[in-house]
Parts: structure tokens; C-alpha cells; sequence
């Protein structure tokens, strides 16, 4: 059992790295995953870039300084500079992963997303409220653990969240290494959080309207629906 467990997040963790370098693909040629016509992204990877691409740079600078240091060692060298180029491309696509996967308002759902990490769909008929909530989440893994009993989906970007969406059904969160969390409130960072709400809201309206709509179109057609 304990193999089988150890199987199946290494699949994870693989198809994971597969997205992080499929979003690599995705900045060079200017394109994003999940956004379809009729769809409308909520960016949120503004907030991370300096710190990320400070990252970078230092891993950049590490790389020459080490490969510097070892070049009397081509074995060795080598083995650093596979390493160190690895963990470049790494950071890279953690930000390409946020840029080309953003968050995905439609007129179904809400699709959440962080990074290429963790994917969540909210059917629009399940949001009882949204709202502007500035917040700057625990980072301690109890802190994090003790929201998800609680029913908290708490999706940070550079350390807050802004948007809060209090659900009138739970949802289902698959994390990275496939815990399954059934949550009722998710908070999420957007680079235009007042804006996101205002989008959020409008569509839950528009399909509250629609699901009216058509089921004042069954009634006329003698479709006896529920009181």
C-alpha cells in the first residue's frame, strides 16, 4: 500500500513538473492554457514577479560563480551546472505557470487555479457571495492545516489573498500530492481584485438570470419543476 502511495505521487509530482515546462512553452509563444473564447482570465502573477525573478537571478549568478570555481573538476562541474540550470528553468516556470494559467471566469464556473500546482472548479450556481477581502494568510503548515478542516481554500500569492468566495456547497480541492479537501470558502489572490469581484458577481448574476430563463421556458411547456 505504502509503494502504491509512493507511486502514485511521484506520477503527480511528474505531471507536474510536465506542466511547469509545458508553461515554459506557453510564455515564449505568448499564449495561456484554459482561456477560451467566451472566457476571461484574472491574472494574479503580477504580485509575485519581482521576488521570483530576483530568485532567478540569483541562481543565475550561482551557476557562473560555481562553474567558475569547478572548473579544475569537469565531472563535478558538469553535474552543478545540469543542477543549477534545472533550478533556473525551475523558478522560470513557477512564474510561467502563473502567467499562462490564470484564473478563469466563464459562464459556467469559476476555474481557480495556482500555478500549475492546483486546479479548482466552482460552479457559479454554488457562489452564495464574493467579496473584496484583503488578507494575508498563515504560512505556518498547522495554520494551513487547521483552515482546511475548517473548510478553507486559502490560494496566496507573494502572502495574500483578496478575493473571498463563500460557496453554498462544498467543493472538492485536489492538492498537489492528491489530498482530497472539500472546501466551502476560497480566498485567491487576483492582480485586480476589486475588479474580479465585480466580474464574479456579474456573472453569477447573468446565470441566476439564464437558470430562470429556461426554467420559465420548461413551465410554458408544461415541465412541472420542483416548488
Amino acid at each position: 500500500m505504502g509503494d502504491g502511495l509512493g507511486m502514485g505521487r511521484g506520477r503527480r509530482l511528474l505531471a507536474y513538473e510536465r506542466r511547469w515546462v509545458a508553461s515554459l512553452g506557453l510564455w515564449v509563444t505568448r499564449r495561456r492554457h484554459g482561456v477560451g473564447p467566451g472566457l476571461r482570465p484574472l491574472g494574479y502573477a503580477r504580485a509575485q514577479a519581482p521576488m521570483t525573478y530576483g530568485i532567478a537571478f540569483v541562481f543565475a549568478v550561482e551557476t557562473v560563480v560555481v562553474g567558475f570555481l569547478l572548473a579544475r573538476y569537469p565531472v563535478v562541474h558538469w553535474i552543478m551546472l545540469v543542477l543549477d540550470v534545472y533550478m533556473v528553468l525551475m523558478v522560470l516556470g513557477f512564474q510561467a505557470a502563473a502567467v499562462t494559467r490564470p484564473h478563469v471566469l466563464g459562464p459556467d464556473g469559476l476555474r481557480v487555479r495556482g500555478g500549475a500546482a492546483l486546479d479548482v472548479w466552482i460552479p457559479l450556481e454554488r457562489i452564495a457571495s464574493v467579496r473584496y477581502d484583503l488578507r494575508f494568510p498563515k504560512t505556518e503548515e498547522a495554520g494551513r492545516r487547521s483552515a482546511e478542516r475548517d473548510g478553507v481554500l486559502e490560494l496566496a500569492v507573494a502572502a495574500q489573498t483578496c478575493v473571498t468566495v463563500e460557496l453554498t456547497e462544498p467543493v472538492t480541492a485536489v492538492k498537489l500530492l492528491g489530498q482530497r479537501v472539500a472546501v466551502r470558502t476560497v480566498r485567491f489572490h487576483a492582480d485586480d481584485g476589486r475588479g474580479a469581484v465585480v466580474a464574479v458577481r456579474g456573472a453569477v448574476e447573468e446565470a441566476c438570470v439564464r437558470r430562470g430563463g429556461e426554467q420559465g421556458e420548461g413551465s410554458g411547456r408544461g415541465v412541472v419543476t420542483p416548488g
